[in-house]
């Protein structure tokens, strides 16, 4: 079954697929077409008569119609040959799927990880081989600047996961949240969070703690001033399930799965963590909502 990290990471790119993008150019100069809508397709390939295929996130660069590029994102954690063999799979299905060219992106949150993941992976056919492109935590910039954390909030958190435990990473990313519209700002603090190594995380929670720290903005009344109420474990207990359920609607709406009223306030209202995550990967293969509240064992994926 995926990880938390695992499926925060997915959630990124699958909220914002301009995100691959970005990624590629700015951070590893790959050349991507400019200028033309980026968009999340279907995950599911097939290379028939074979089997079906699943990679984490499939997004395309130009009209749905008419794609001028194809982008493959695959969140590895750690190394795993059987996976590792199946991205030059997923790369000629797609290929042959589109007609476009097609990048592996591979996000590692483990340098040993992402430096096994650079390694050219051979094809069964001779003289072949597929090079992805690794984004690790040396690929990462370190975001010391609030207002680069404002113009980029989802490398601002993936700079929290690489280098957390520097605190002006974790202080700049934090100071832009305050700056942030009020209904963005708990997504990417839930984001940075989960993706956090333990120590990232307690100087988050130190900050937010702080009595120097502004409690004045709608987000931390919102989500850390009831802790000055009711103490401060429960606010932030109860801030991290709001934000996973906020995540867990933005997935359904992003894949354009109708919520119902009822739905909505069942998942909103919901406290328990561990059953918002269960939601939160159910989420990302869902057809209705239905199928997030089905006791049925859950497809595993990627």
């Amino acid at each position: 079954m995926p990880s938390p990290q695992h499926d925060t990471l997915n959630l990124m790119f699958r909220n914002r697929p301009e995100l691959a993008v970005e990624m590629l150019r700015d951070q590893l100069g790959v050349e991507v077409p400019d200028g033309l809508p980026v968009q999340l397709v279907s995950n599911e390939l097939n290379d028939r008569p074979s089997k079906d295929l699943y990679p984490d996130t499939v997004i395309t660069v130009g009209p749905r119609h008419d794609p001028k590029h194809a982008i493959i994102v695959e969140i590895q954690q750690k190394k795993d040959e059987t996976k590792r063999k199946q991205l030059p799979r997923y790369a000629v299905a797609l290929w042959l799927q589109l007609s476009c060219p097609v990048t592996v992106l591979v996000i590692c949150p483990d340098v040993r990880v992402a430096t096994w993941a650079a390694e050219p992976i051979p094809f069964e056919v001779p003289g072949c081989a597929l090079k992805c492109e690794v984004i690790g935590p040396e690929q990462i910039p370190p975001v010391i600047d609030p207002a680069e954390a404002v113009a980029h909030p989802e490398l601002a958190a993936l700079s929290v996961m690489a280098h957390g435990e520097d605190a002006p990473v974790v202080e700049a990313f934090m100071v832009a949240l305050e700056r942030l519209p009020d209904d963005h700002a708990p997504q990417y603090y839930e984001y940075a969070y989960r993706l956090a190594s333990l120590a990232a995380r307690h100087v988050m929670e130190k900050l937010m703690e702080s009595a120097t720290w502004p409690v004045y903005s709608p987000f931390a009344r919102k989500h850390y001033g009831k802790g000055v109420q009711v103490g401060r474990t429960e606010g932030r207990a109860e801030g991290r399930a709001e934000g996973r359920a906020e995540d867990v609607l933005t997935v359904l709406q992003v894949r354009g799965i109708p919520v119902s009223d009822a739905d909505r306030t069942r998942i909103i209202s919901c406290t328990d963590l561990n059953r918002l995550d269960d939601w939160m990967r159910r989420a990302v293969t869902a057809t209705s909502t239905a199928d997030l509240f089905d006791d049925a064992p859950e497809r595993s994926v990627g």
